[in-house]
């Protein structure tokens, strides 16, 4: 029976100074290296929680990266269909880890790594696919390079023959769309993501993402002032199926950021047959998002929605679009209090605070 999920995409060294120290008082001196990249990110996740994960990518070789994918296969995601190759490096990334209202600040050093220089032809998407049931994406990877994004839509293809759902989520890096000089970041996204999206079922967004990619803007919201409507997000999930008649189901995350350590966050599932829009988490009837007062690490939410709303989708039991929804924004919210790119909470934990044990009681 077809029940691996596959998700296909870049992972990298992720250096970081130790807990709220900023480079210019770490350096010189030690960093702590972890791995990370947004699909891998996904990949651990939904391993975390008990599904059939399939990470590929390429990778040089050399120990570094061996680490790399060993911390992948230690956490239960099938790593057979990771390409190695002489070409490229591993890419890395520096995160300062903001507090209040001090932002966070990354720095990439990704230009040439091996997932930006492997074409299409050098994944064989028939081992890949084989036994799988679900491919994920994102933005980011087809952001590196002519040759990722090329390999990206070639997946997402491959995928839809060897009749698989597609996610994916839109992930806007401006930093990253530069590879056609004389286009600006978003035109190239668009252009790029237009292309993709044909091949998509689910589609996956944050508050900005829809109005940065596709020019589908939410009125009444400031995402840099804290402001967000939900009551908007509706319209923007229909402007983007009426767009993509083959998309079935939009899910945008609704982050207020009212500081780097505090964030109010919730989601929104719109089941586009039905047309009906499904909010997280809701109390008394109403949505009203999680208050998360003391961020410990925020790189990775939006990986740890992304695979749980993947997990939920593909478990009989958790599948109706409002529990869906409402396990990815639980799972989603505990990745906030743990540090690093993965979220490493069980199908359980996400379940508890789902149901409203959200109060940080001893578990004994």
């Amino acid at each position: 029976m077809s029940n691996t999920i596959v998700t296909f995409g870049e992972i990298m060294g992720r250096f970081a100074p130790a807990g709220f120290l900023r480079f210019r008082q770490a350096l010189p001196g030690a960093l702590d290296l972890t791995f990370g990249g947004a699909e891998s990110n996904v990949a651990a996740s939904l391993a975390l929680f008990g599904a059939s994960a399939r990470f590929v990518t390429a990778l040089p070789q050399h120990a570094i990266a061996d680490a790399c994918v060993g911390t992948l296969a230690g956490l239960g995601v099938d790593t057979s269909c990771i390409v190695r190759t002489k070409k490229g490096r591993l890419g890395l990334y520096f995160l300062e880890t903001g507090a209040n209202q001090r932002p966070s600040n990354v720095i990439y050093d990704r230009a040439n790594s091996s997932v930006s220089l492997t074409p299409a032809a050098d994944y064989p998407w028939g081992k890949i696919f084989a036994g799988a049931k679900w491919l994920h994406t994102t933005g980011i990877t087809p952001a590196l390079s002519a040759t990722s994004a090329a390999a990206a839509l070639s997946a997402v293809q491959a995928a839809k023959k060897a009749g698989l759902r597609v996610s994916c989520d839109l992930n806007f890096r401006k930093k990253l769309w530069n590879w056609e000089p004389g286009t600006e970041p978003g035109a190239l996204a668009e252009k790029t993501m237009r292309a993709i999206l044909p091949f998509v079922d689910v589609v996956i967004a944050n508050e900005e993402d829809a109005a940065d990619v596709l020019g589908i803007h939410a009125a009444d919201t400031d995402v840099h002032s804290g402001k967000v409507s939900a009551e908007k997000y509706p319209e923007v999930a229909r402007r983007i199926a009426e767009q993509f008649p083959n998309v079935s189901l939009v899910a945008i995350t609704l982050r207020e950021s009212l500081s780097a350590s505090h964030n109010n966050w919730g989601a929104m599932l719109f089941d586009v047959k039905s047309g009906k829009a499904h909010f997280a988490p809701v109390r008394d009837g109403n949505y009203e998002p999680w208050q998360i007062k003391n961020i410990v690490d925020r790189v990775g939410g939006g990986d740890s929605f992304g695979a749980g709303l993947i997990f939920a989708l593909n478990t009989p039991e958790l599948s109706e679009p409002a529990t869906a929804i409402a396990f990815a924004v639980a799972a989603s919210c505990l990745a906030h209090s743990i540090a690093g790119d993965i979220n490493f909470t069980t199908r359980a934990e996400a379940e508890a605070l789902m149901k409203g044990s959200g109060a940080g009681r001893v578990v004994r």
